[in-house]
């Protein structure tokens, strides 16, 4: 009995430790981010004292680059778990706007501070740059707060830094929050840190986990040695440094038989490298449950895009303005109205149109069955009456078969059925199988040289990806998509002209002023078949396109554009350089349009 008693006794004191162990390593991830929040803020507290004292401009320049590090070890918890803040700590220079209150926030952060002290600091900014600072410690002292009382369980642990894999892929080193003094090749390899301090607090005897902190030295060592922004191999690194430690992060997540996070995101939990051909889940854009993809749905939607009795007078499709050989586009500057008068926008593609949170080139429409719905009915395209398609479609037998098996649980065709069969297939124009795609899953002569320097070229020193977010190549900002951008870029009226184009773009919807002019960011996926460019078609070539940003864009072109989101000093690409960017943005051409 003293035996079994001994060995009961032995088996609680072993659950007991074995609790009290796994307490203690959720604890210490909790305390390493309180940790690294004191260690920023001392820099933070440098910084001040440093402008106090009037500082040289090198000084305070310095001091800005080590609190930029300091902050880049935690990035992966504030962008995760707190993600306002993150916003306003170091989100773009740029107001951040309400647009259903039509409100407007001024920005704070890094990015506003970065424009203050370079290329030049002035004595005048002294005053607005310690306000920053200000603002910025308060918001520490908030994550501190924040992070003191949250619970940060393995599973949301795994999924925060895998988040920051691919933030650093698609924003970090593209000069996403660095547009102007361009630290993020050390910043990018800062931010790897987090990676195996976090995984060993969970399992520091998994065989993963010192493999991956193998490969987190090796990425960040080449980050130290190939630190110049404009040089920096991005292919390289993405390929043979991230997309690795992305799939043994999967690796260690199964050998720890750790659960996804439930959540509703554009990201499929399944995946491992951002480039996965199924990494992207359109339901993440769908209004609600019964609205979800489905092929017989986009079956029954491929009908309804060809049928011209969509039209009033039965002589228009939606194919007739998305011509599925031009990746859905009409090849035109912009097409003709009924009445035969020019309508006043380029037809954008509908390929990969499904993965953004904005339709039109205005944004007026947040979702794929209002866009199909505003063109049906609006007078000068299609001047189709919803009612009258919906009464139609219920005398017809092949219709109401095809219904009964895209909606199985409706006894009879409903009108919201219809909108969402046709955006149903419009969600299954996403191919991503593209010269670029088998590259990125480890094709390795799916490019060319003159390809990776395009590819170099559009994520760092032409700043192409700071707007197009790679893989997406359109303004859904990753990596949690959540928001669509929209960009004030000061497009011509004419190629060859003087003027702006006078079409106000989002401000005719929401009248703020930041909004003059801005236009929805597409994708840059199948540009090579989609010609002419830009909402108005002004640019023919995508030779065109390049050179307009080499300018600068609209101020660049001297226009007076007061609110240019773009940035307006040159880019100085050199002939060879244009040539190598027009040459990648072929390469994200899909297959059947090759």
């Amino acid at each position: 009995m003293k035996l079994k008693h001994f060995s009961f006794l032995f088996l609680m004191l072993c659950l007991f430790f074995s609790c009290k162990e796994n307490e203690t390593s959720k604890a210490t991830i909790k305390q390493d981010l309180l940790i690294h929040l004191t260690k920023l803020n001392n820099e933070i507290i440098q910084f001040q004292k440093l402008v106090n004292e009037n500082a040289s401009q090198k000084e305070i320049l310095e001091q800005f680059k080590k609190s930029r590090l300091a902050y880049k070890k935690v990035e992966w918890a504030i962008e995760y778990f707190v993600p306002e803040t993150a916003r306003f700590m170091n989100g773009p220079a740029l107001d951040e706007m309400e647009l259903e209150e039509n409100r407007s926030f001024e920005p704070h952060g890094f990015q506003v501070m970065e424009e203050m002290i370079y290329p030049e600091y002035e004595s005048k900014n002294k005053e607005d740059l310690i306000r920053e600072l200000n603002i910025f410690t308060a918001n520490i002292k908030q994550l501190k707060s924040t992070f003191e009382v949250i619970t940060i369980s393995d599973d949301y642990v795994l999924d925060a830094i895998q988040q920051n894999v691919f933030r650093v892929i698609a924003l970090g080193i593209t000069g996403f929050d660095s547009p102007i003094l361009q630290s993020s090749i050390p910043e990018a390899g800062e931010s790897l840190i987090s990676i195996p301090e976090s995984l060993e607090k969970i399992n520091a005897n998994n065989k993963s986990v010192a493999a991956i902190k193998n490969m987190t030295q090796k990425a960040q060592k080449y980050c130290k040695e190939n630190n110049n922004f404009n040089a920096f191999n991005r292919a390289v690194f993405i390929s043979e440094y991230l997309n690795p430690i992305s799939r043994k992060l999967k690796t260690f997540q199964k050998e720890q038989n750790i659960k996804n996070v439930k959540k509703s995101s554009p990201l499929k939990p399944t995946i491992e490298t951002l480039f996965d051909k199924d990494a992207f889940d359109v339901n993440a854009f769908v209004l609600s449950k019964e609205y979800n993809f489905s092929k017989e749905k986009a079956v029954l939607g491929e009908k309804l895009f060809y049928d011209k009795s969509l039209s009033k007078n039965n002589d228009r499709s939606c194919a007739t303005c998305h011509n599925p050989e031009k990746a859905f586009t009409d090849g035109l500057k912009t097409n003709v109205s009924l009445t035969g008068m020019n309508l006043p926008r380029n037809t954008p593609t509908l390929t990969y149109a499904s993965l953004q949170n904005a339709q039109f080139w205005d944004m007026r429409q947040l979702d794929l069955e209002k866009q199909s719905v505003d063109v049906i009915q609006n007078k000068d395209e299609m001047h189709g009456s919803m009612e009258n398609i919906h009464a139609k479609i219920q005398q017809d037998k092949e219709y109401l078969k095809l219904f009964k098996k895209a909606y199985p649980k409706t006894s009879k065709p409903e009108a919201w059925q219809i909108q969402n069969a046709i955006a149903s297939y419009v969600r299954s124009l996403n191919a991503f199988d593209s010269r670029f795609d088998e590259y990125m899953r480890g094709n390795k002569n799916a490019l060319n040289n003159e390809e990776i320097e395009g590819m170099n070229l559009f994520m760092g020193k032409a700043k192409c990806a700071t707007c197009h977010f790679t893989p997406l190549f359109n303004g859904t900002v990753p990596p949690s998509y959540s928001k669509t951008e929209h960009e004030v870029i000061g497009t011509p009226n004419e190629a060859s002209g003087k003027k702006l184009s006078p079409d106000k773009g989002r401000y005719i919807y929401n009248q703020m002023a930041q909004l003059v002019g801005a236009f929805k960011t597409p994708t840059v996926r199948n540009s090579a078949v989609t010609a002419p460019y830009m909402h108005n078609g002004v640019f023919k070539t995508l030779e065109e396109v390049v050179s307009f940003y080499n300018k600068g864009g609209g101020q660049g072109l001297g226009y007076e554009v007061e609110n240019q989101t773009l940035p307006f000093d040159k880019l100085n690409l050199t002939v060879k350089e244009e040539k190598a960017l027009v040459a990648f943005m072929k390469t994200l051409t899909d297959k059947k349009y090759q």
